[in-house]
């Protein structure tokens, strides 16, 4: 794949996800790996332009989210060694997490809002 290889439609996701909170580097490496079976960071760094240290904490996120696994690859060699990642839920089951995340803020919001205006009718 080329630097940028995400579709037009992918990089709306990216910036979608982004709205829901999730830092612009993880959504671009989640959607990357959506769209493999299996990928390496050097496959992830290649196609979305983002630097080597931003791939590990972009995975280091998705793997605390419990959405990724990680398998060592054997190689041939000396260097530092090659991991394996795939998607551990569905895209879909994914975005329905998020989903759920973002009903729940709504809400927190929603509550905020009524106790503000409830101490206001009580203060003036």
């Amino acid at each position: 794949m080329i630097r940028g290889a995400l579709t037009e439609e992918q990089r709306e996701l990216v910036r979608r996800l982004k709205r829901a909170g999730m830092q612009k580097n993880v959504a671009t490496t989640l959607v990357f790996i959506a769209s493999k079976d299996e990928t390496i960071s050097r496959d992830i760094e290649y196609a979305t332009g983002l630097r080597q240290p931003e791939v590990s904490i972009s995975m280091q996120e998705l793997k605390n989210r419990d959405w990724v696994t990680k398998r060592d690859i054997k190689k041939e060699g000396k260097g530092r060694p090659v991991h394996g990642y795939k998607l551990k839920k569905s895209i879909r089951q994914i975005i329905k997490e998020i989903e759920s995340e973002e009903k729940q803020r709504i809400q927190v919001i929603r509550d905020n809002l009524k106790a503000i205006n409830e101490l206001v009718k009580s203060i003036y």
